[in-house]
């Protein structure tokens, strides 16, 4: 337990996406190892990010202030999104 926390866990060489059920929809990551005790790239797709993906074709046509209600619809949380 303890030198699994100070060194690290070492994948295999290679990639792999796994993607979980989440409250707000499916949350994704994509991590690439190259067989060292530290991932070599990991990029995380939050579940907002698809919804935030789709705003072009849900508001067009529509007015301006009603962009902020199709937002608190969606219930798209920023923080997950900016990373």
């Amino acid at each position: 337990h303890f030198k699994l926390f100070t060194e690290g866990y070492s994948a295999p060489p290679g990639e792999v996406y796994f993607a979980v059920e989440a409250p707000k929809g499916e949350f994704g990551a994509y991590l690439i190892s190259d067989g060292a005790n530290k991932p070599f790239r990991v990029k995380l797709r939050a579940p907002g990010f698809a919804h935030l993906s789709a705003m072009d074709e849900i508001v067009r046509g529509h007015m301006l202030p009603d962009v902020v209600a199709v937002i608190g619809t969606l219930d798209i949380v920023f923080g997950e999104i900016d990373r």
